[in-house]
């Protein structure tokens, strides 16, 4: 079985540290797969759905937001502003900040509080999204 050592770091904390047969990243381009013996590379990590599968075949899932990932030498090093599990997310809070972020775009602002407001409301319809319970509130 091939495997590499992931590790994913959070502004707050290290949300996995280990060996993994596959890293799906959600990139500007789409999906991206990672395997053992991945070309090097950095790559940009957009909001969205990550997904990794331990060496014992266990998936994981994580909702991220921006950042990037280096993969070198068989490691793969995600450094993302936030991830968590869809069982940790707070539907109500998502929801709030969802209804925020589209006030927030139906008002006039600069372009620099356009893109905030964007960024903030996909990260709150994908928190949303992969939630157990929130698929009923989009």
């Amino acid at each position: 079985m091939n495997t590499f050592f992931v590790k994913i770091i959070c502004s707050d904390k290290v949300f996995f540290e280990g060996r993994c047969q596959t890293v799906i990243l959600p990139t500007p381009e789409g999906q991206m797969g990672v395997l053992a013996h991945h070309e090097n590379m950095v790559v940009a990590v957009e909001i969205g759905k990550l997904r990794l599968q331990t060496k014992e075949g266990e998936w994981i899932e994580a909702v991220v937001s921006k950042g990037f990932a280096e993969i070198m030498n068989n490691r793969v090093s995600i450094l993302v502003n936030s991830a968590e599990r869809p069982e940790d997310i707070d539907v109500l809070r998502a929801r709030e900040a969802k209804e925020r972020a589209r006030e927030r775009l139906r008002q006039k602002q600069s372009i620099q509080e356009y893109h905030l407001s964007q960024a903030s409301l996909a990260r709150a319809m994908t928190r949303l999204q992969a939630s157990e319970h929130g698929k009923k509130y989009i």
